[in-house]
């Protein structure tokens, strides 16, 4: 039965308004027109591929990554039957983006690969040039990934992460001549932005300035306040690691301005914390005092517990290091307080061990909390609280605890994508080798053992004939009835699905198209990582969130003027040397992606 002209309309009707709400901001209004485009359905391959591709992105900008990638699947699955190779670049493309987000990092390479080899193809650089700015960006987040794991300061990474940011350096950098071939500015913007993040973290600062000072100037071309507020952002963290604290604060109250103009109280409190830390080591501590009670303020309105606590111990350390240790012990006492509440294990073992100092400058008796109520177990997240780094500063068994505990051997196998190189790899991978796991979780129907056949006959020999027959004829029709209809996609009328199978049909029985014994290889390492990642976390693993914190920041220099101050109490020894005016830069920051 053909579909009536009407019904076509009212589907397209449906799915550009869709679009517009989506375009205008209101994705989640957009999604419920482009699910209804999809209930009124349509005969139109291409209205239908260009319904899931917005309904992939729509998800995607909503967090919901299982419900892009289920649309992007289907598009890719939809321009495949079609021919449509350009299509089939966009949603391989769309798809590895998704991959990334999630974390599968191996598979969305695949996809980024396969949208680079088809653009090629057509010569359609613009496309290409997203191709490679995509697979850079995979390497990118790997390498981050990886590197949290172990909690390296930038540029202390081991050489297997280096060597993803490596690769995405390649990726970015020809990326960026295309770029300027094709004389698309913005486009050259974003490369300048992620190739500052990726020198900044292999450790080449002077590199990282370069590239965000170019990030910057091309944001002002466009007035894009927020890539500009990203630029001076990025700037002061490199220069930080350079030791030019005042041209980094000069960067910090620039994002700070930007921040305000913007209405992001989140990046605002983020810029204060960063003043604050940076006055903090230019020892102008009552500037640096201001700058934490204002990110302390922001802290409580957004009711972020964990960036209250982080300006208590700030403030804590200001106060004593401008003499006044009461007020230190109050701010000490407090963070000591919201690391319990928060369930930050290292926060209170940080606590404690200010605490203690300041209850023997103070002449406290009892002052030191007992050690016996923190957990020093490694398992609190870097996102919960960075305060662990001052222990791995202090106490050499935690350091070394800590840099065992980031050898993660799940990490340790190398990129193999390079296997999947056929163009009919990647489309087995994609679809058909899916519905193959689905069958593994099925139970057999093999035939039972003759045991089992003369206990199950015995069984039933006290049922009728017709009976007997009823509930054996019966069985396989339930069975289908509780199976999904296979390769169905949503939205496409009922008198176009019998085209749709057979063309997938084709596609799966070409012998050619079969892949080789790496493809299964890797597929099948691939696929041990599944069985992991629906695993449950352990206890304390979970993120808390912190919106006043940036993700990384310079906190190791922090710990080293804490611990210099430690020292400047104690009595020196003859020939003793002086705590420098400029410590040795060594310690995070926070990398914005572009």
């Amino acid at each position: 039965m053909k579909m009536s002209e009407g019904e076509s309309d009212t589907c397209l009707e449906l799915a550009l308004e869709g679009e517009k709400l989506c375009k205008s901001g209101k994705c989640r209004d957009g999604v419920a027109f482009f699910e209804a485009a999809l209930q009124s359905g349509t005969d139109d391959f291409r209205t239908l591929s260009a319904i899931y591709s917005q309904l992939g992105n729509a998800y995607f900008y909503l967090g919901d990554y299982v419900r892009a990638m289920q649309y992007h699947k289907h598009d890719l699955t939809l321009a495949r039957t079609m021919g449509d190779r350009l299509g089939e670049a966009k949603a391989s493309g769309n798809l590895g983006n998704t991959l990334k987000v999630i974390g599968k990092f191996e598979e969305a390479v695949i996809c980024c690969r396969r949208h680079l080899e088809i653009c090629r193809e057509h010569k359609d650089r613009v496309g290409e040039g997203r191709a490679l700015y995509n697979l850079g960006n995979v390497y990118h987040a790997k390498g981050k990934h990886m590197g949290r794991l172990g909690h390296q300061d930038p540029g202390e990474f081991p050489q297997e992460v280096k060597s993803h940011f490596e690769k995405a350096v390649e990726y970015y950098e020809k990326n960026m001549v295309l770029m300027v071939e094709i004389q698309d500015r913005a486009a050259q913007g974003r490369a300048c932005g992620n190739l500052g993040n990726v020198h900044y973290l292999l450790g080449d600062f002077a590199k990282a300035i370069y590239y965000h000072l170019e990030r910057l100037k091309i944001a002002r071309e466009f007035t894009d306040r927020s890539a500009e507020r990203r630029a001076h952002s990025n700037l002061g963290n490199a220069n930080i690691f350079l030791g030019e604290f005042e041209k980094a604060a000069e960067h910090y109250k620039q994002t700070l301005l930007l921040a305000q103009e913007l209405g992001d109280r989140a990046v605002e409190a983020q810029a204060c914390y960063s003043l604050g830390n940076t006055y903090t080591l230019l020892k102008d501590y009552p500037t640096a005092v201001d700058y934490h009670l204002r990110h302390l303020k922001i802290a409580q309105e957004l009711y972020d517990k964990v960036g209250e606590g982080r300006a208590c111990w700030s403030l804590g350390n200001a106060h004593n290091a401008m003499g006044n240790s009461e007020k230190a012990y109050e701010y000490a006492t407090r963070h000591l307080e919201i690391a319990k509440e928060t369930g930050d294990r290292m926060g209170q073992a940080t606590a404690q061990v200010n605490l203690s100092e300041l209850a023997k400058n103070l002449g406290i008796p009892d002052g030191q909390p007992a050690k016996k109520d923190v957990d020093l177990s490694p398992k609190a997240t870097r996102r919960k609280s960075m305060e662990h780094m001052e222990m791995i500063k202090m106490t050499p068994d935690s350091k070394s605890k800590d840099q065992e505990g980031g050898d993660d051997p799940a990490n340790q196998s190398g990129n193999k994508s390079d296997l999947l190189d056929d163009e009919e790899d990647f489309f087995d991978f994609i679809s058909r080798f899916q519905s193959k796991r689905m069958d593994d979780q099925r139970c057999s129907l093999a035939e039972p053992l003759d045991a089992d056949k003369n206990h199950k006959s015995a069984k039933m020999n006290g049922v009728p004939a017709k009976q007997k027959e009823e509930l054996i004829g019966g069985q396989p029709s339930r069975l289908n009835e509780q199976r999904a209809p296979w390769s169905v996609l949503p939205g496409l009328t009922r008198a176009k699905q019998p085209e749709i199978l057979q063309r997938l049909s084709v596609a799966s029985t070409d012998k050619d198209s079969l892949p080789d014994d790496t493809f299964f290889e890797q597929l099948m390492k691939m696929q041990g990582t599944r069985i992991e990642d629906q695993r449950s976390s352990l206890p304390g693993e979970e993120t808390v969130s912190a919106p006043t914190i940036p993700d990384e920041d310079f906190f190791s220099l922090i710990c080293r003027i804490q611990g210099g101050r430690i020292d400047d109490q104690r009595a020196s020894l003859p020939g003793g040397g002086a705590w420098p005016d400029q410590p040795q830069v060594n310690g995070h920051s926070k990398t914005s992606d572009i």
